[in-house]
């Protein structure tokens, strides 16, 4: 493996159910049922009963990644949220504080959440999303992150580039293909990104499967929540061919502007974030590939074919990147 941060040679080895079962002792939760592990690579999602019958989740964060101000600011801004009655899972405050830590780890408590798949076809709930996201940045809109990066082409684009281009995942033969057209898309990114829109505190990762349906939606982790254009929170919504995603992009901001105003000239942005995400999401394989957890979950992204794909990917993400921008219908 060619040289890749150091951060990134990190692995969860340490964090043993005893372990575990200790950090928890130490501020007064006594687990009585094993800890069942939860779908989450970036940190470690265990649910468990304690004594009294009562099920939580505990979360366990990635060391190096964020740090003590930026993971509280998380849990304050899902606390504001919460104190609007907006439906978010926040962290349970025990001994006055929600952010712990034992023995080097961060670690914090939250109720566990059931719920409902999203369904992303469904234009009522839809719209009732909208309205919560506009809730949601309303308050997000109020004061700016002190300590939580902003979305950036630097962190998504071209860092993610040097980790790639420092990593021997891409075939020897493959890799003249796979940065030319990476850089023909970073260049078409470049073209149409403009930080001339209002920056404000998002969910930052609001894709369907971090919603659940409990008699309207609720909005759980917010580990990636950091500034940047309010449409962040909604292109990931959207979904289908061109007419389907025009149908609930209106449907969605419908309900989002009851609570907040919508700059439209963010929809030119929704291509240039998908292409961010697409190469982003390449290079943070490749960072944490020295976790256990990600050879087990992700087998493909050694497979040459899976390269051969993100290629023809690029090509395609910069074809939509040529493509008019989603625009509103006309209120009459």
């Amino acid at each position: 493996m060619k040289n890749i941060p150091s951060e990134n040679a990190f692995n969860f080895d340490a964090l043993t159910p005893d372990f575990m079962w200790y950090a928890m002792e130490s501020i007064g939760v006594r687990a009585e049922s094993g800890l069942l592990a939860l779908n989450s690579y970036e940190n470690r999602v265990y649910q468990f009963t304690d004594e009294e019958k009562q099920r939580y989740v505990v979360k366990f964060y990635r060391p190096q990644r964020w740090s003590r101000e930026q993971i509280q600011e998380e849990h304050d801004f899902t606390l504001e949220l919460v104190e609007q009655d907006i439906p978010v899972a926040p962290p349970l405050r025990i001994n006055g504080q929600t952010l712990h830590e034992y023995k080097g780890y961060l670690f914090a408590l939250f109720a566990s959440m059931g719920g409902r798949q999203f369904e992303v076809d469904n234009f009522e709930q839809l719209e009732w999303t909208g309205r919560f996201l506009g809730r949601i940045h309303k308050v997000g809109s109020k004061h700016p992150f002190s300590h939580r990066p902003a979305i950036s082409l630097q962190e998504y684009l071209y860092q993610p580039r040097e980790i790639l281009t420092h990593s021997d995942f891409i075939p020897p033969h493959m890799e003249n293909a796979f940065f030319n057209d990476l850089d023909f898309l970073i260049q078409s990114i470049e073209q149409q990104w403009s930080e001339t829109f209002t920056s404000i505190r998002l969910h930052g990762d609001c894709h369907p499967g971090n919603i659940l349906w409990r008699d309207g939606p609720m909005f759980v982790d917010l580990d990636d929540a950091r500034s940047g254009p309010a449409v962040q929170d909604l292109w990931m919504l959207l979904n289908g061919e061109r007419a389907d995603k025009l149908a609930q992009l209106d449907t969605i901001l419908e309900g989002y502007e009851e609570f907040c105003d919508f700059n439209p000239a963010e929809l030119k942005l929704i291509e240039p974030l998908r292409g961010l995400r697409m190469v982003h999401y390449m290079a943070w394989l490749a960072k944490r590939w020295q976790d256990p957890a990600f050879p087990l979950a992700f087998p493909w992204f050694g497979d040459p074919k899976y390269w051969e794909n993100q290629v023809l990917g690029f090509k395609e993400q910069m074809a939509a990147l040529q493509e008019p921008a989603l625009s509103l219908a006309p209120q009459w």
